[in-house]
């Protein structure tokens, strides 16, 4: 089976690139080098070739060309298509509404027309459990209200799965998983790939692991005064690679002609921001500095899943435990190193 995996170059993307050879599929990646460090091919695509033992087809492509994506339809038979391309910082989509708008909803549309318009009628989308906004009940199942969000971010997802649901309803062909991702931390067990964001990073780890080595300074923990145990925010960090494989049960859905599913894909359980860093600290054996700053505009205190429906319905469970990962990354070393390797908690080359 051919699957296209739209922002294949990006943290989730070529993790999931991985999986799927591994389970026997020929991926197809486009990415427009947003979040990828380029050369011929993404930086992340070479090194997974060279992982795996394998040559990988790649098309420097953004999802606002519809002329390119008709092009690489004609050329190709996909089977499915993993969605993945787009914007994904809240806080700046805080600052940047209509960039997020711009970006997300009219790459997905193109996307979904062009699909359409070439017979390929299975997708797997790449959401987020932003669009849930602010609780109201934890853990958060995926029966719990939709579209409060709190920032453009996750209504650009949540009005990009209202525009997948709409489609299935009305084109009765058509199969699509929704993917309601948790936090998504870690790296693959190589160390090869990873988050490794260019420019400042958005998210907690990467940063945090950027402090550990050195090349940032200081953490800002927004908030401290959250209705949380120690007042920093609190969130379910599911493992990217178990996230990776729930795409790939995401696949064996759509062989089933599910029509349109949504699934929650995180842990069950929820760190706050300053036990991350902890936990940090024992992977790493490095002091973590930090100091509080103002809350940021978007979020909000606690979020994290019930993730039972994925584990009946797809098969699949997390396995990510943070104190089990950190004593495994306390005492595992990569080759040539001295110190404590933290490639399978994060990617910090």
């Amino acid at each position: 089976m051919k699957v296209l995996v739209t922002g294949g170059a990006g943290y989730i993307g070529s993790h999931c690139v991985v999986e799927l050879i591994e389970a026997g599929y020929q991926p197809v990646v486009i990415d427009n080098f947003s979040n990828a460090v380029r050369g011929d091919v993404p930086e992340s695509i070479h090194r997974i070739e060279k992982l795996l033992d394998t040559s990988i087809e790649f098309h420097e492509l953004d999802l606002l060309d519809q002329p390119g994506l008709e092009k690489l339809f004609k050329k190709h038979s996909f089977s499915a298509v993993m969605h993945f391309a787009g914007l994904k910082a809240v806080g700046e989509s805080v600052e940047q509404p209509l960039r997020y708008y711009r970006v997300n909803l009219n790459a997905s549309m193109n996307l979904l027309e062009v699909m359409q318009a070439h017979r390929v009628h299975n997708l797997v989308f790449s959401s987020s459990a932003t669009v849930y906004g602010d609780p109201q009940h934890l853990p958060i199942d995926e029966q719990h209200p939709v579209g409060g969000c709190t920032n453009p971010y996750g209504k650009t997802k949540y009005f990009i799965e209202e525009m997948i649901k709409d489609h299935c309803k009305a084109e009765k062909d058509w199969n699509a998983v929704l993917l309601r991702y948790f936090n998504p931390i870690g790296a693959h067990s190589s160390g090869l790939i990873g988050e490794d964001p260019q420019g400042i990073p958005n998210n907690l780890l990467p940063y945090v692991a950027q402090v550990a080595i050195g090349r940032r300074k200081c953490l800002n923990v927004f908030g401290n005064d959250y209705d949380t145990l120690d007042g920093t925010g609190v969130r379910d960090y599911i493992h990217v690679v178990d996230l990776a494989k729930g795409h790939i049960a995401a696949l064996k859905k759509l062989k089933e002609d599910c029509g349109c599913k949504v699934y929650n894909l995180g842990t069950g359980t929820g760190y706050s921001v300053l036990q991350m860093v902890k936990a940090m600290e024992k992977a790493s054996g490095k002091e973590i500095s930090y100091k509080i700053a103002p809350r940021r505009g978007g979020d909000i205190a606690s979020c994290y899943a019930d993730p039972r429906l994925a584990e009946n319905e797809l098969a699949w469970k997390a396995e990510f435990d943070l104190e089990r990962m950190s004593v495994c990354c306390s005492s595992s070393k990569s080759p040539g190193q001295s110190k404590p390797s933290t490639s399978s908690f994060l990617h910090i080359t």
